[in-house]
């Protein structure tokens, strides 16, 4: 894993030193020599990489990784109109930080030892935060910080101390070793609390439904780098623990997990629901995401290998589709300068090629034929119908509403007459439709080999 991190922190003096006229090429060269790198993992993940005991890939963490290389240079392409005019020394400081965070994730799903993954669990947060509330575009971005930070650290801080009570039984929390030495849970009191504790902060990060209201207040305050980032990789760092965890939590998981399962069946359907009422672009997205994210969820409780393929599945498809939703809006703000649907009527007459990419990301959020997104979702409802036939009212609703709420987000912003709001815009620059191509051209790819994605098949 070295020859991926050591690339990755190297990006810091490269940046920094570098001219400022130049400091944008650079970063984005480095970040797409790492990407390089990273192909390694997705294609050999058994052999490799693991030669370090610290950090490995495995099939299930190389998917995870990919995403989150990919994802780096994209945020410096679509942050550059957003820095324009801000000094140069604040302009690198960003761009650390966006550096620190790909850092501390590539280290996340990589480390092999659950305190490790847990300190750097946590350090994803400090970058995160700094960034939605020195970037952000309301003065509520301040609430919005705090909200984030309180809520995944009040989940997190049970998750610390049941490791420590692990560790002291157990011995180790290695992951390589955990399958030979963890020792059966009883169905008694102790062994329920501990399996929340275990369970509590990655269904806050994901988010499971009750535990999302930081979810649209930071997407909608956050520059468009920490919505891009939040959708696709700190969301999935939730699915990616839970199933890290369930292994050592057997079989209080088959019990415990009944609550769970319903409230994100019912979170689904509700969520999607919200989208069908949101005036805010943004926050309609994100609202799309906890709806998205319920379904992981469900998936991963099952506990089932068609349900955990069609989890890992559906959480790259997702983070590729919700990244793209939100360049796109960023681009729809950058020139209306609002983020309401009402007043984006029409853009499809004055930008065609933005209303062929809003028509595409629509059609991958809806999941249709023959995207990941479809193969994430069948896999997901199939194991889901299996483990019992009660879930297809919910899980079908969900794809309807889902398909209602994706068509109405098209229509309302490139749809309809002109509104006054766009009589003076910027036309579309090269750099939104290289990015716009770089998200799509992934999804497209996958279509061709899906089993890239499905992470735990062999």
């Amino acid at each position: 894993m070295l020859k991926i991190i050591v690339p990755t922190i190297m990006m810091l003096p490269a940046m920094w030193l570098s001219k400022n006229h130049m400091m944008w090429t650079n970063t984005i060269t480095c970040s797409l020599l790492t990407n390089i790198f990273m192909l390694l993992v997705l294609y050999l993940p058994n052999n490799s990489c693991n030669v370090s005991q610290t950090f490995l890939s495995d099939p299930l963490t190389s998917p995870l990784l990919m995403l989150t290389a990919w994802l780096l240079p994209l945020m410096i392409m679509a942050t550059q109109q957003h820095l324009y005019n801000n000094s140069t020394p604040r302009k690198k400081l960003y761009l650390s930080m966006l550096i620190l965070l790909q850092i501390s994730l590539i280290m996340t799903f990589s480390a092999t030892e659950l305190v490790l993954f847990y300190i750097l669990f946590e350090t994803t947060l400090i970058p995160t935060l700094i960034i939605i509330t020195r970037w952000g575009y309301q003065p509520e971005r301040l609430n919005a910080g705090s909200y984030f930070l309180f809520y995944t650290l009040a989940g997190s801080l049970p998750l610390l101390i049941t490791l420590l009570y692990y560790l002291s039984t157990l011995g180790s929390l290695n992951m390589l070793m955990m399958t030979v030495n963890t020792k059966q849970m009883l169905p008694s009191w102790t062994d329920n609390i501990t399996w929340l504790g275990c369970m509590m902060a990655f269904m806050v990060k994901m988010p499971l439904y009750g535990l999302h209201l930081w979810l649209p207040k930071a997407h909608v305050e956050a520059p468009i780098a920490g919505s891009m980032v939040l959708a696709a990789v700190l969301l999935k760092l939730g699915g990616y623990g839970m199933m890290r965890v369930t292994p050592m939590l057997d079989p209080v998981t088959e019990k415990m997990s009944y609550p769970f399962l319903i409230l994100s069946l019912w979170g689904m359907v509700m969520t999607s629901s919200i989208c069908l009422r949101q005036a805010d672009l943004k926050s309609l997205i994100a609202y799309s995401s906890v709806s998205h994210m319920a379904l992981v969820i469900l998936a991963i409780l099952i506990q089932t290998p068609w349900s955990l393929t069609g989890a890992m599945t559906l959480m790259i498809a997702h983070g590729l589709t919700s990244s793209l939703l939100f360049c796109l809006a960023n681009s729809n703000y950058e020139r209306i300068h609002s983020r309401t649907m009402m007043f984006t009527r029409g853009l499809q007459a004055l930008f065609p090629l933005l209303a062929l990419w809003w028509l595409l990301a629509n059609l991958a959020n809806l999941a249709l034929p023959p995207t990941i997104n479809l193969i994430g979702e069948l896999l997901t409802i199939l194991a889901s119908f299996s483990w019992s036939n009660f879930t297809i009212m919910f899980t079908g609703s969900n794809m309807l509403i889902t398909a209602l709420y994706s068509l109405h987000m098209f229509t309302s912003t490139q749809r309809g007459s002109l509104t006054y709001s766009t009589s003076n815009v910027k036309p579309l620059f090269t750099r939104e439709n290289m990015l716009m191509l770089m998200h799509m051209a992934p999804m497209l790819l996958l279509i061709l080999n899906p089993q890239t994605t499905m992470g735990v098949t062999p």
